[in-house]
């Protein structure tokens, strides 16, 4: 690599990171909004909010990272090309395919990193953050309570809440236990309460209340006033055992799925398509690169700027993301949207790599030599 490859490498690689770096900021602040009313209302601590917003950012860089390196690569190259730098070295012997040279480079590194990402870090991500919220729901499914809404914890006890003030109070109590078979119901109307944690578990302490019980045998209504009362939670049920999803499981995990499960055997077709999807996507970020290198390294330059270049590269960029998208939802049901992925990969890669090559260019030099021929 000589010293203007080194030049331009150094100076996508800045801003591909800094793309990169302010897109993920943006995601993981829209993805930390799916967690938070978990994490508030079960009162889980602020590690686990993190935990969860950052697990769940792996498996956007498939869309990040191409985007980024195409929004650097435009904003180079114009800049080379605002301030001639670019003119000067074309005017070296650079042909276009030397100029897009380290971008390319860049790019098929992306494209590895991307490949690491898909088959094992993503699937791997998404799985640890189902099992986290899991654990999440399973561990404080007993401290949900909602106002307004008559809360079932556990089996025979339900609880109702009026209103939760700011620093956890409770308030409007009405509670409703018949957990033990051997011991008549019993409903207790409390003022106000909180919620506690002991050695022994959470429990519901309330205040300025009573509680009522019916005895069926006497045909009696007992009725007890309290300053203090305290009911004890029923402890947080089991975590329960999932199926994965295929975006869940690693590359190995795809191909060999467990024949023993029914549902692993009606998804192969899935798992297949999701074979190939990850197989496929990390050649957008080439493909993305290539396409900003053929629009802004191909042709004269004007006066007026590329802003014309430039937007057509980025509408070709989302029209390839979207029938991408789109034959990706396709191949689920036909073999014909599989083949239109790669189609969308691979047509695109060869046309601008054959446009960036000097062979195009001795093809259009032979065109218009014959046509001048011919009109002579």
């Amino acid at each position: 690599m000589n010293i203007f490859d080194r030049y331009i490498f150094k100076n996508l690689f800045i801003a591909t990171f800094f793309i990169a770096v302010t897109l993920a900021v943006v995601i993981f602040l829209t993805q930390s909004l799916r967690f938070l009313e978990l994490v508030i209302e079960s009162g889980a601590s602020s590690g686990a909010f993190w935990v969860l917003t950052l697990l769940a950012l792996p498996r956007f860089f498939e869309i990040i990272l191409p985007l980024s390196l195409m929004a650097a690569t435009l904003f180079i190259y114009n800049r080379m090309t605002s301030d001639s730098e670019l003119v000067v070295v074309r005017a070296t012997g650079y042909a276009p395919f030397a100029l897009a040279r380290p971008a390319l480079m860049l790019s098929m590194m992306a494209a590895l990193f991307l490949l690491a990402v898909t088959l094992w870090v993503a699937p791997k991500s998404i799985s640890m953050m189902q099992e986290k919220r899991e654990m999440i729901k399973a561990q404080f499914s007993t401290l949900l309570f909602r106002e307004g809404v008559f809360n079932k914890v556990g089996n025979g006890l339900t609880v109702y809440v009026r209103a939760r003030g700011q620093d956890g109070a409770l308030s409007g109590l009405m509670i409703h236990d018949s957990r033990d078979p051997k011991v008549p119901p019993s409903t207790i109307l409390a003022q106000r309460g909180a919620l506690v944690s002991t050695a022994q578990g959470y429990q519901v302490v309330v205040y300025e209340g009573s509680r009522q019980e019916y005895d069926s045998d006497k045909g009696v209504l007992k009725r007890l006033d309290f300053n203090r009362y305290t009911i004890d939670l029923p402890e947080s049920d089991p975590v329960r055992q999932r199926w994965a999803e295929p975006d869940e499981r690693t590359i190995g995990e795809l191909l060999n799925p467990d024949r023993q499960v029914k549902r692993d055997l009606e998804s192969i077709r899935d798992f297949q398509v999701e074979v190939h999807r990850r197989v496929v996507s990390p050649l957008l970020a080439v493909v993305f690169t290539l396409i900003a290198c053929a629009f802004l390294l191909i042709g004269p330059v004007g006066r007026r700027g590329q802003t014309q270049r430039i937007v057509m590269a980025a509408v070709s960029v989302v029209v390839i993301q979207g029938l991408y998208i789109a034959a990706y939802n396709m191949a689920r049901q036909s073999n014909a949207g599989l083949v239109f992925m790669y189609m969308l990969v691979l047509l695109p890669m060869g046309t601008c790599i054959f446009a960036l090559s000097g062979v195009s260019d001795a093809w259009r030099r032979r065109f218009l030599y014959q046509w001048r021929r011919g009109a002579v």
